[in-house]
Order: C-alpha cells, then structure tokens, then sequence
C-alpha cells in the first residue's frame, strides 16, 4: 500500500488511458481488499467498509470526502447504518486510471485508523 499512498491524483482528460489489465493485475495487488467490478459496462474498484454504527460511517465518509476534495478525485459513497461501500473509477475515461487506485489505497490508509 505504501508506494500508491505516496502518490497524488493526476488531472484526466478524457484522453487519458486507462489501466490495461496488466498495470490492473500489478496494482491490485497493492490494495488486496477492493473487488474489480463491471456496472453499465465500466470497469470500477469496490470495497465495502464495517464500522460500529451510523455516527463511525458518516464520520468516515466525511473523511473520505475531505481525501476526495484534498485529491481531486471522488468516489460514489454509499453510507449506511454500519457500513460504508466506496466505488471508484474515472468518470471523464469511464473506467479505470491509476488515480482510482491511489485512492483507494489512500482510503485503506484511512480505515486503518478506525
């Protein structure tokens, strides 16, 4: 997880590449807990995070939300009373960049510290 937590989001254009399924492979193996998944055909990362109760998932989600803003990049959240489930995928290429997975390493770097 280190290497992608060190990382900064880059600015996409819609001419930006995505992942190829080698780099995908490679930097999945650096957030093992996401799940790869296709919803209206683009490719998006998925984790769902436990918590306590509904106070710990807002609170985690504003953190995710003040990460999202300080990056420049933000996720579909979900939050629920003892759960927050995090989508990520680039909107402007409608699939995955590099940036997708920088996040979501970063926010693993924030769940640990629930």
């Amino acid at each position: 997880m280190g290497a992608l937590t060190n990382e900064k989001c880059a600015a996409c254009r819609r001419d930006s590449p995505r992942v190829t399924d080698a780099e995908t492979a490679e930097l999945k193996l650096q957030i093992p807990q996401w799940t790869l998944l296709e919803r209206e055909e683009i490719q998006q990362l998925q984790r769902v995070f436990t918590v306590r109760d509904f106070a710990q998932a807002l609170s985690f989600t504003n953190r995710i939300g003040d990460l999202a803003e300080a990056e420049g990049h933000h996720p579909a959240i979900l939050t629920e009373w003892g759960r927050v489930t995090v989508n990520l995928w680039t909107h402007k290429i409608h699939g995955l960049h590099r940036n997708d997975f920088i996040m979501a390493a970063k926010i693993d770097a924030l769940a640990s510290e629930l």
